[in-house]
């Protein structure tokens, strides 16, 4: 035996559960973390003992393995708990709830996240055509966003989400559907902005982690590079001083991939999830369409109770009674017990992703409830606030300890390092500072959905928000501060936290132009043809020259024309030509603001 083994491996060889040798240990006074900790090889000869005489007593057989007189004395009997063998089928223990229901164990609920080229798609396809249950060996008949795999006789439901942007939009209104999320990275490629993208969002959430390293049957793989560069990040593995799980995969040929589901399902294990079947069912939608056919069809997950055919289900828009229920192969249901992903029809509206529902007796109380939840939530808009600069200090003066959240994007990486680092070091025992998240690049609306989710304010520096982040931030009164000066950030920031904080003048947007050619007329110069898109460009106003989220031009019109005449001020939807200084740039986007 090697001078160290993991306890997980310990418990796969013995073929009992991490949780009984976790609490043998503890009853030999021997400490340890998780299922991820290594123990000495004499101390995991003394639990092989100890399993051995347990079989031996429940078979009244000899043991086959005895206790060496150098080792530790064989502590009282009520310190051993009894230990299964889990080579039979294993019956899981019934637990019960305060109500006196049965609480039984559920399948956990996985989520695939990474960078666009490392492979979550590949290796999604390949689980699901590999790992399909007997009765559904025929293939997928219908795709539902959710489906459920089947290793070692264990279920898993996997959620078929399109990435991180998904995943906190969920979030963002209160769903918790997640309860493990795989993290996967190219071996080849190493960590990406997306990586880092998903792993600030599954921080942010606190759901558990697996590192997915994929493509390690490339030329160039290098899987320690990946776990240094993670742990840069502050995602330490197992063997990098941490006990975060890495398996190395292939996902294209399906190398490692048994190895990544067994270590979700461990990982599951310790989370000990589990729900009562006989609760009132609840849940959580992970798709909406309306379909021509069917009307309005909801993809839901039931996290708890047990959802049946007729039930009448509530949900915060809307609300129906079901006429049917399909698993993810397509197959009818009549009832759909925890974690089971099923779609629904029936309802009077399409819901949200990401609303949840439970089951109500009648349709009149799911309508009293629709009207009550929208007079609430109208209530809480006008009188809840998201976190602001302005208001960091006044939360001080009340007693309160503030914390400030950031969101962080800048236009190069060099001066995101720069500002982060100056703003960390603003942290003071009084005001906290933590930036969840920092990129490069536009500001998006996975941007606002984070800094939504947790109460964050955005920091632009020579960036801009896009259309949908715009609007997104609107809606959910999160505050974005564009600045294309780092010291007006340091200030301001500083300002706030003593509560210094002025009034600064707020930029309008008068209009958008989209720049379609740049001609060159001799003694004039360049002129840019332009279309405006929305509102009004004056010219008297100032511009700003926008490519992908990322100003390259700031300054003033120098010429605004409609055909051949002169203007002051024209509207959306006429084409006109412009001449302001320095334009070199063709196909850019500009705002016309004062």
């Amino acid at each position: 035996m090697n001078n160290k083994i993991r306890i997980y491996d310990l418990a796969k060889k013995l073929k009992i559960s991490n949780k009984d040798i976790i609490a043998m240990l503890q009853g030999l006074d021997v400490s340890v973390k998780s299922h991820s900790s290594s123990i000495d090889a004499e101390v995991a000869e003394l639990v092989e003992s100890l399993v051995a005489e347990s079989r031996a007593a429940k078979n009244n057989t000899k043991p086959q393995t005895e206790v060496k007189a150098d080792k530790k004395p064989e502590p009282e009997k009520k310190l051993q708990p009894e230990i299964k063998n889990t080579s039979e089928p294993e019956k899981k223990p019934q637990l019960e709830n305060q109500s006196g229901n049965k609480i039984k164990s559920r399948p956990p609920i996985i989520t695939v996240m990474g960078h666009v080229d490392h492979g979550k798609t590949t290796l999604l396809d390949h689980i699901r055509h590999s790992n399909v249950t007997e009765h559904e060996a025929g293939g997928i008949t219908q795709h539902i966003g959710a489906y459920v795999v089947n290793h070692d006789g264990k279920d898993i439901v996997f959620l078929d989400t399109p990435g991180h942007e998904a995943f906190t939009a969920m979030r963002a209104r209160g769903a918790d559907a997640t309860d493990i999320a795989i993290l996967v990275v190219a071996a080849d490629d190493g960590v990406m902005p997306q990586t880092r993208e998903a792993i600030d969002h599954i921080k942010a959430a606190g759901v558990p982690m697996v590192v997915a390293i994929n493509k390690i049957d490339k030329q160039g793989a290098n899987p320690q590079h990946i776990r240094q560069q993670l742990s840069e990040l502050g995602i330490y593995t197992e063997g990098w001083g941490g006990d975060v799980g890495a398996v190395e995969i292939s996902a294209k040929s399906g190398l490692g991939v048994p190895d990544l589901l067994e270590r979700v399902l461990l990982e599951a294990e310790m989370q000990e999830l589990s729900a009562d079947p006989n609760a009132n069912p609840e849940g959580v939608v992970i798709e909406a369409r309306l379909d021509k056919g069917k009307g309005a069809v909801a993809t839901v997950i039931v996290k708890s109770g047990t959802l049946k055919n007729g039930d009448i289900v509530l949900f915060n828009s809307t609300c129906g009674k079901i006429r049917a229920l399909f698993d993810w192969s397509g197959k009818q249901l009549k009832a759909a017990p925890p974690s089971t992903p099923v779609e629904i029809l029936g309802l009077e509206e399409v819901p949200n992703p990401g609303e949840l529902f439970k089951v109500v007796k009648t349709e009149r109380e799911a309508r009293a409830a629709i009207l009550d939840f929208k007079t609430r939530e109208r209530d809480a808009s006008n009188a809840g606030k998201k976190a602001t600069l302005e208001d960091l200090y006044s939360n001080l003066e009340e007693g309160q300890l503030p914390h400030l959240n950031l969101v962080v994007k800048c236009d190069v990486q060099g001066s995101l390092e720069a500002l982060c680092a100056s703003l960390e070091k603003l942290a003071t025992n009084e005001v906290g500072v933590s930036i969840v998240h920092r990129g490069v690049g536009r500001i998006a609306e996975s941007d606002v959905m984070l800094a939504s989710t947790s109460n964050a304010v955005i920091i632009g520096f020579n960036v801009r928000p896009d259309g949908n982040a715009k609007r997104t931030a609107e809606l959910d009164g999160v505050q974005i501060r564009l600045y294309n000066v780092i010291y007006d950030v340091i200030d301001e920031v500083k300002s706030a936290m003593s509560g210094l904080l002025k009034p600064v003048l707020r930029e309008e947007n008068l209009g958008e132009v989209e720049v379609r050619q740049i001609f060159k007329i001799p003694k004039v110069g360049r002129i840019a043809g332009s279309h405006v898109t929305r509102g009004v460009v004056k010219r008297t106003a100032k511009v700003r020259v926008i490519r992908d989220g990322i100003v390259i031009w700031d300054g003033r019109i120098a010429s605004l024309r409609h055909e051949k005449d002169e203007a002051r001020e024209l509207k959306a939807g006429l084409a006109i030509f412009l001449k302001f200084m320095t334009l070199r740039r063709k196909s850019a986007r500009f705002k016309n603001s004062s």
